[in-house]
């Protein structure tokens, strides 16, 4: 159940960032969010893993900040992966994955 709650929390967060600002993240329906909240879940569960072990002397250098870069080329691998969901370069990408985590942190807080 914590996972469906998840995934419906991250759809939410994509659609709401998606309607707030549609210049950073477009989103074509509720089904593309799901399908990219579903895909973005595989994505940090599988690959996210492997970029931060073959990442970390450069992670430690930068303390912490290159997980952004990270979690931005994972968020844009998710709009290569599922139709319907577009961001907007790679600095919305950046933006788009620190709006998703704020957004969805405090979804997944309120339904807790």
């Amino acid at each position: 159940m914590p996972f469906i709650v998840r995934l419906v929390a991250n759809a939410v967060a994509i659609l709401l960032i998606g309607y707030l600002l549609p210049q950073v993240v477009a989103v074509d329906g509720v089904m593309a969010a799901l399908a990219a909240a579903f895909v973005l879940g595989l994505v940090n569960a599988i690959v996210r893993p492997l970029f931060v072990l073959l990442t970390l002397p450069v992670t430690v250098v930068t303390l912490g900040a290159f997980l952004l870069v990270i979690n931005g080329l994972l968020l844009w691998l998710v709009t290569v992966i599922v139709p319907g969901f577009h961001v907007n370069g790679f600095l919305g990408a950046v933006a788009g994955s620190i709006l998703l985590s704020v957004v969805s942190w405090i979804l997944t807080r309120v339904v807790q």
